[in-house]
Order: C-alpha cells, then structure tokens, then sequence
C-alpha cells in the first residue's frame, strides 16, 4: 500500500503531528481531537509506504489508521525521570 500523505503539528503540544490521507486533509479527524490538538499546522506532505522508515511510527500502523479512522496521532515521546 501506498499513499500521500500529510504531516500536521499540534501548536498545543510539542512533537505531537497527525498524519492524513494528502487529498482528504482533515475532513475524518473528530472535532473533538482537533480542539485537544489545536489549529494543525502542515508540516510536510510524504510519499508513505509500509517499508518507509520514520522515526517514532511504524508506517504500516500509520497507513492502517488512516486508511480506517482517517488519521493516526503520533504522540510525544514520553520524557524521562533524571
């Protein structure tokens, strides 16, 4: 499977994004996720593919979310107790 997709980033989180389909934008994610978000800033649009590398998500659970909610959240990592 193979998709655009586009990255949005959350102004009310740092390192939080959403990924959706390129041509749907955010017409599938709940009004209730995007006042949690905030206003979604486009980060990048992105040829997504399951043996794509990303850095904190596994592209194919991304694509498999989008292609049935609409959108997958990627959240912050978790910060480390020192």
């Amino acid at each position: 499977m193979k998709r655009l997709c586009t990255v949005w980033s959350s102004p009310k989180k740092e390192e939080m994004y959403l990924y959706t389909d390129r041509l749907e934008g955010l017409k599938r994610v709940p009004e209730e996720l995007l006042a949690m978000f905030g206003t979604p800033k486009e980060v990048m649009g992105l040829p997504l593919s399951e043996d794509k590398k990303l850095g904190r998500a596994d592209a194919k659970k991304v694509l498999d979310e989008i292609l049935t909610k609409g959108f997958y959240l990627q959240m912050p990592p978790a910060k480390e107790d020192y």
